[in-house]
């Protein structure tokens, strides 16, 4: 008698577009759990993420892995979470980023993003690049660079996408909502902000969480880097970012930007890098 197994497996297809792969170094370097635990072992009991593709990881490569990808897009369809990685770039067909080759033509990142998103049970754009755009759709934005949703909504495919920017983005906020999708499924419209951010993670400014936001409120501010005070004047830009480094802090709580004296720069929020540059200039508004 054959046993059948009851964990419930969780196919996952990693695309990476138009960016520097600092988001899966930052997966990877995860603490608690490792990606270890989070790749071999149940993450939630009797669930299990199936890593099915992943160019910088996987063990194939050429035709091999992109075998495995055309075989969970065909038989996992409507079933596995498509995570993105990197902006979307669309000028000239696409060229200036591609995955693989189909009948001996590259296929670019666009086109795998088109079929592989309309069919996948939720996408997951992982880093400022894939949520807004980011470096790669920084102004003049030659190769035409666009979030992964706004490349999805271009081709009117509806599938769920999920927000989880930074640069890179904390491994915390990736896994803690995978979890949460394992958990509880697809987020609630009431789970996320106006920017499809979780707001578990993205709920709060940096500004109201600072351990420096009474210098703030008093007055004092940093003259230069490295010394005591708020520092706004110097281009923090925390008061219109929202993430909770201040509390989660980064390498397994040992710091973050502002603990090591450098102004928040911003990166999780839709305007970076071009509307919050100069990055260590004060801002006009806040």
């Amino acid at each position: 008698m054959v046993r059948q197994s009851l964990t419930e497996e969780f196919p996952v297809i990693w695309l990476q577009g138009a960016g520097c792969t600092g988001c899966s170094v930052s997966v990877l370097n995860s603490a608690s759990p490792s990606i270890k635990n989070v790749l071999i072992d149940e993450v939630i009991p009797g669930k299990h993420i199936n890593l099915r593709f992943h160019s910088t990881i996987m063990a194939g490569a050429g035709d091999t892995g992109i075998e495995v990808l055309r075989e969970t897009h065909q038989q996992k369809k409507g079933s596995y979470i498509l995570v993105v990685e990197g902006a979307i770039p669309t000028a000239q067909g696409g060229i200036h980023c591609v995955i693989g080759e189909e009948g001996g033509k590259a296929v670019s990142v666009v086109s795998r993003l088109k079929s592989l998103g309309s069919n996948a049970w939720a996408v997951i754009a992982l880093g400022t690049c894939a949520a807004f755009g980011g470096i790669p759709a920084a102004s003049p934005n030659p190769t035409q660079c666009l979030s992964v949703e706004e490349a999805l909504k271009a081709v009117r495919i509806a599938t769920p996408v999920i927000n989880i920017p930074g640069c890179p983005p904390h491994p915390d906020w990736f896994i803690g909502t995978l979890a949460s999708i394992l958990l509880f499924g697809l987020p609630k419209p009431e789970d996320l902000d106006e920017h499809r951010r979780p707001k578990a993670f993205f709920g709060a400014l940096i500004h109201e969480n600072c351990p420096r936001r009474a210098y703030y409120d008093e007055g004092k501010f940093a003259k230069k880097l490295g010394g005591p005070g708020c520092l706004y004047e110097l281009g923090c830009k925390g008061p219109v970012t929202y993430a909770d480094c201040p509390l989660r802090h980064w390498n397994n709580g040992v710091n973050w930007c502002i603990g090591s004296g450098s102004p928040c720069i911003g990166c999780c929020e839709p305007g970076f890098p071009d509307l919050v540059s100069p990055f260590y200039e004060k801002m006009t508004q806040a």
